[in-house]
């Protein structure tokens, strides 16, 4: 992820970051979310056999590992961008249950997306599982883009994945609880769960309220806030476009199946565009 933007917008700072604060709850939430890690995991295998050598691979938002440990135990170095630390501090962790051939293909770096600058080039740049969201105005994406072409190797792939928007999410009533059924919450107990979401049409940012009451009554209520920017997919293309990238595919699932009008997520392949415009 992202450190929060710089603009003077409290609500965004928070927002930015809280989900990414507890790893634990993180790792549990998306255990199931495993075609993605797949994905990426094929991808940088078929790009190693076509360079004839294992791919160099960055991952922003890399977190606490999801996708670059299973990387590294395929034999890929990958160079993983994070702001959070707690999420880094618990990649360490995972790092060191890992063998030393695992843990030497692991390089962490603490920083922001907009602006980690590496003095090193990569054949596949990646920016999985909607950490694109977090970028959320013009100048962020400009930062990023101007980041990632100054990683990709001249015919390196850079890859992103973002959620479609959904525009039953963002009619939703703001003060209209969605309920799921109460789950174990680590390190609390059972909690019972109830989210809002709120999107704010001026800025295209999807605010969602995650609220927990914990069934013991010895913990309090507590909640989690999470901001997300909507980026329509003629909008990615384009910022694609005007920041230097020629689209190279477009999917619309971890399948590699066609980006259709029943997507719910897209997937980008780009490269550094040759054609000055």
């Amino acid at each position: 992820m992202k450190k929060p933007t710089k603009k003077k917008d409290l609500e965004l700072e928070v927002s930015a970051r809280a989900h990414y604060d507890d790893p634990a709850f993180y790792t549990d939430t998306y255990s199931t979310r495993i075609e993605d890690i797949a994905y990426y995991v094929d991808l940088a295998l078929a790009h190693g056999k076509r360079l004839g050598r294992m791919p160099r691979v960055l991952e922003y938002g890399a977190g606490n590992g999801r996708i670059s440990v299973p990387l590294a135990r395929h034999g890929i170095s990958v160079t993983c961008v994070d702001w959070s630390k707690p999420m880094l501090g618990d990649l360490k962790d995972r790092l060191r249950r890992e063998p030393k051939e695992v843990r030497t293909r692991v390089k962490i770096v603490h920083g922001d997306m907009r602006e980690v600058r590496l003095d090193q080039t990569f054949d596949l740049v990646f920016c999985p599982f909607n950490t694109a969201l977090h970028l959320y105005v013009r100048e962020d994406v400009e930062a990023f883009f101007a980041g990632v072409k100054s990683h990709l190797a001249p015919d390196g792939t850079f890859v992103s994945d973002l959620s479609v928007p959904l525009a039953e999410d963002l009619a939703r009533d703001p003060s209209e609880a969605h309920r799921v059924p109460k789950f174990e919450y680590p390190g609390v107990g059972m909690v019972k769960y109830r989210e809002y979401f709120d999107y704010d049409r001026a800025r295209q940012v999807l605010f969602v309220a995650m609220e927990f009451s914990p069934v013991d009554t010895a913990h309090e209520e507590f909640s989690t806030p999470l901001s997300h920017r909507q980026f329509y997919p003629q909008e990615w293309e384009a910022l694609l476009h005007y920041n230097g990238f020629t689209v190279t595919g477009l999917f619309g699932d971890f399948a590699a199946g066609p980006f259709d009008r029943q997507s719910d997520v897209m997937i980008w392949h780009a490269q550094i565009s040759r054609k000055k415009r």
